[in-house]
């Protein structure tokens, strides 16, 4: 089944681009670029972890494989200002050796990236949340035995539910909304994982509660 791209995402086929791709400060910047607009290599610099000029020359490879290009000039004209190329990037795992072996290493980059996304919002965000906001949050764990057809129809599916929520525009956001990152791992278990007909229902691990109670 193939996805269909209804974001406009950057699709990256380029096993190259990919590799580019797979550094934690490129991937910094490009996450700051999408999420608050165009800025200068200076302004990016102390959320990406690197200095101005090496921050430039990140901008300028990542501008090489198209996912970065010039922004409108600031007020300052002096200073290059940088925007994405698009809302976000996708990409899939190629079957031939060279174009898996660089997706593998720009997903192990992009879970590297996530990994502590968790545990810094258990302890510096959730502790300030109001209840309104605190109920939904939290994660699930859920187990499911389906084909890879079927499995490509429940990520189609999630993506149509998300797109209005993505690209509507900000003026008609409601008033009390605000930002809130959803982090989907899609993990296909190995084939011999597989149970069998007698097997117990699969598990469905809620942690409703972010403070760790179970649902």
């Amino acid at each position: 089944m193939e996805h269909e791209n209804r974001l406009g995402d950057i699709e990256i086929t380029d096993p190259k681009a990919m590799r580019a791709l797979a550094h934690p400060v490129r991937l910094a910047i490009l996450e700051r670029l999408q999420r608050h607009g165009p800025a200068t290599a200076t302004q990016l610099s102390p959320d990406v972890g690197a200095t101005p000029s090496v921050t430039s020359w990140h901008l300028r490879h990542l501008a090489g494989f198209g996912l970065v290009r010039d922004a409108e000039a600031g007020t300052d004209r002096r200073e290059r200002r940088w925007e994405a190329a698009a809302r976000g990037f996708r990409f899939e795992t190629p079957e031939d050796d060279e174009g898996r072996s660089a997706a593998r290493v720009l997903s192990r980059e992009m879970f590297a990236r996530s990994a502590t996304l968790p545990q810094r919002w258990m302890t510096e965000t959730e502790p300030g949340l109001d209840p309104v906001w605190r109920k939904p949050a939290g994660l699930a764990d859920t187990r499911i035995v389906v084909s890879a057809e079927e499995l490509a129809a429940i990520e189609d599916a999630i993506e149509r539910v998300l797109v209005p929520y993505i690209t509507r525009d900000p003026a008609q956001r409601p008033n009390d909304s605000r930002s809130v990152r959803l982090l989907r791992y899609v993990l296909p278990e190995a084939a011999d994982d597989r149970p069998n007909d007698t097997a117990a229902e699969p598990a469905d691990d809620r942690t409703a509660d972010p403070t760790g109670g179970m649902a």
